[in-house]
């Protein structure tokens, strides 16, 4: 049996009825399409300005990029940078306070960052003998950046 909703009343009479709905009854409208869509386009290209401040903070420390956003196969590295002979690995979190991005790191995604470091390393032929440190570089909402060396590493 096929029904047909003309209107706001019906969908609610048939969802009380507990009456199948049309697709179109349960589609987002497209406003909340757009405005969800919206919102991931902001976070995403505020990802991207915290980024930009951290590659700025680190070059100004005399260090150099190696690669931006380096995907391994369990997990994105956000920056790989050069500091002497110390390849430093950073996690960039953009939240509304250190605090906050600081616990938005959690246990799972330390150990998947590290096993991608080990990967990026021995697809570059640096090797497993390099020096390396892991860093969490946190941005707040007003743009100040934070840089937590030696976040995590070998006991995770």
């Amino acid at each position: 049996m096929t029904a047909w909703f003309d209107s706001k009343a019906s969908v609610a009479m048939a969802e009380q009825l507990e009456l199948p709905l049309p697709v179109s009854a349960v589609i987002p409208a497209p406003e909340i399409r757009n405005s969800r869509r919206l919102r991931g386009k902001t976070a995403y290209l505020s990802g991207l300005a915290a980024e930009e401040s951290v590659v700025r903070l680190y070059n100004a420390r005399g260090m150099g990029l190696m690669a931006k956003r380096w995907r391994g196969s369990c997990a994105e590295i956000d920056l790989i940078l050069k500091d002497g002979a110390v390849v430093v690995f950073v996690e960039v979190k953009k939240s509304s306070s250190f605090d906050a991005a600081l616990l938005s790191l959690g246990r799972a995604q330390r150990r998947r960052i590290a096993l991608a470091a080990l990967e990026y390393l021995g697809r570059t032929g640096l090797g497993q003998l390099t020096d390396i440190r892991f860093d969490l570089a946190m941005v707040n909402d007003i743009g100040a950046v934070a840089i937590l060396e030696n976040a995590f590493g070998e006991d995770e």
